[in-house]
C-alpha cells in the first residue's frame, strides 16, 4: 500500500466523483501519470475559477471523456504542480493529508500542505 504525507497508509480520496489517475479513488501515481495526481483536494469556487483561468477547466462537464465536471465541495486528486501554483497565488484548495500521496512532498512541503489541511 502506498503511503501518505503523514507516513501512514494512503487513504481513499473520493469515489463520487471517482477520482485518481487510475480512477480508483486514490491519489496514487505511476508510469504515465505525467501530471502527478497526488494531492487530495476539496474543490472551492475560488480554486475552480483559478484553475479554469490557468487553462485547466475542472468545472465544465466533458461527456466525451466521461467527466461530469467538479463542483465546490467535491474531492479530487489534483496535480501537485497545479496545487503548488494555486498555493503560490493564494488560491490553494483545502487538502486531505491522509489521502495525499507521499510523492507530493517532492514538490511541496508538509508545512505548505498542513496550512490547508482538513480532516478526511
Amino acid at each position: 500500500m502506498p503511503t501518505n504525507v503523514l507516513g501512514s497508509d494512503l487513504q481513499c480520496c473520493c469515489t463520487s466523483p471517482m477520482t485518481g489517475f487510475y480512477r480508483d479513488g486514490y491519489c496514487r501515481t505511476g508510469p504515465g501519470d505525467y501530471g502527478l495526481h497526488t494531492v487530495c483536494a476539496v474543490m472551492t469556487e475560488e480554486f475552480l475559477k483559478f484553475s479554469k483561468a490557468m487553462g485547466n477547466d475542472l468545472s465544465t462537464p466533458r461527456p466525451d471523456m466521461a467527466f461530469q465536471g467538479l463542483q465546490p465541495g467535491d474531492k479530487w486528486c489534483l496535480c501537485v504542480e497545479r496545487w503548488k501554483e494555486a498555493y503560490d497565488a493564494g488560491m490553494a484548495p483545502p487538502v486531505v493529508l491522509e489521502s495525499t500521496h507521499t510523492s507530493a512532498l517532492e514538490f511541496v512541503s508538509r508545512e505548505e500542505l498542513a496550512q490547508h489541511a482538513i480532516d478526511a
